[in-house]
């Protein structure tokens, strides 16, 4: 399997991961000069290029998209048009019309889109889902979810004031698909409406609360940016409230982050026993019996599902409808903040889309 990367910030990350997956990363591109030296060393042999439109005279298999957040729907259409198959990081696509060219080209190419949502495949997921799909804690009703940032005020300011970094110029409501990718696989639901709110009035950058409405009737509240507390977890809490208990990730430092709390009431068990218990997440393995990082569980699963996507053509593990339909939740969360948190609705995506950006 030949694979080619964009981007070679996070982007040579997930190219060591491919090669220590069995993956072949044959090309790889980056504008900046530096990077491509960099890569040059820790991925020998690789062709390395300054454009991304070279790449498509390497005979790829598939591409990885990391390059800039909200740059990644016009390479996607543009390798899926080649017959390539695609593993693009968040965000899938910055706007409704990009979410159409890109489902369109999705739909017209004999190559797959398939989305990098990490946070899907995350320990703390991973054992929220087993319950959910156990039916131990009944319907999922309200789900909330956390990406979110412990810094210091100074190197936020930095980080998001920045107009030559691509954080400077997203809105604060655009990086929501570590959160809302989780919500909708775990429910199996669609976005419908989403009201954003910012956390502090008078400073509306850093953090955000947005709150969304499933088409299962449920509801999800997901905070998003930089809030303080958070610099020893792998910021990114969890939990699930359902018509019979609720399943949450532990907020502590280190492994037990990773944890889930399981509580269920009185009223469930017929002998008037509450339950409260805490459970571990299975251990992660290579084929080599080295054992995977939790923080890094996402990540392997996620290249190891692109892996047999395309070698053994089964289906992508986060596809393209879910990742536009999060993705476009950071767009109407934008439009609610600048109307006063108005509701706004989400576009209807089960209409055919055509076009191209």
């Amino acid at each position: 399997m030949r694979v080619g990367v964009v981007g070679l910030g996070m982007g040579l990350h997930l190219a060591n991961w491919c090669r220590r997956l069995g993956m072949e990363v044959v090309a790889a591109c980056d504008r900046d000069p530096g990077r491509r030296a960099e890569a040059r060393d820790l991925l020998p042999g690789a062709a390395m290029v300054g454009e991304w439109p070279a790449l498509l005279d390497e005979r790829l298999d598939a591409v990885v998209l990391a390059n800039d957040f909200d740059e990644h729907a016009p390479l996607a259409i543009a390798f899926l048009d080649a017959g390539v198959h695609v593993l693009s990081e968040s965000a899938a696509c910055a706007d409704e019309q990009q979410a159409r060219a890109l489902l369109a080209a999705e739909r017209r190419s004999a190559a797959t889109y398939s989305f990098a949502e990490n946070y899907v495949f995350h320990p703390h997921i991973q054992l929220v889902r087993g319950i959910v799909d156990a039916g131990e804690i009944g319907r999922v009703t309200l789900v909330e979810a956390d990406y979110l940032h412990g810094m210091a005020p100074d190197a936020v300011a930095g980080l998001i004031g920045d107009p030559a970094h691509w954080r400077g110029r997203i809105e604060p409501t655009a990086y929501c698909t570590h959160t809302l990718s989780p919500v909708l696989a775990l429910t199996g639901a669609m976005p419908t409406e989403v009201a954003a709110f910012p956390v502090d009035a008078a400073d509306p950058r850093p953090a955000v609360v947005m709150l969304v409405r499933l088409d299962t009737g449920g509801l999800a509240i997901t905070r998003h940016g930089f809030l303080q507390g958070e610099p020893d977890s792998h910021w990114s809490w969890f939990a699930a409230r359902g018509t019979a208990g609720l399943a949450e990730s532990v907020r502590a430092a280190g492994d037990r982050a990773w944890s889930v709390r399981v509580r269920k009431e009185p009223w469930t068990d017929p002998a008037g026993t509450v339950r409260d218990e805490e459970r571990e997440p299975a251990p992660l393995f290579l084929p080599d019996g080295t054992r995977v990082e939790p923080r890094a569980e996402g990540t392997v699963r996620i290249l190891e599902g692109f892996r047999a996507c395309v070698e053994e053509g089964r289906p992508p593990l986060v596809p393209v409808l879910p990742a536009v339909a999060a993705s476009l939740v950071g767009v109407a969360g934008a439009r609610s903040l600048r109307e006063n948190s108005r509701p706004v609705p989400m576009p209807d995506l089960a209409a055919r889309s055509t076009g191209s950006v």
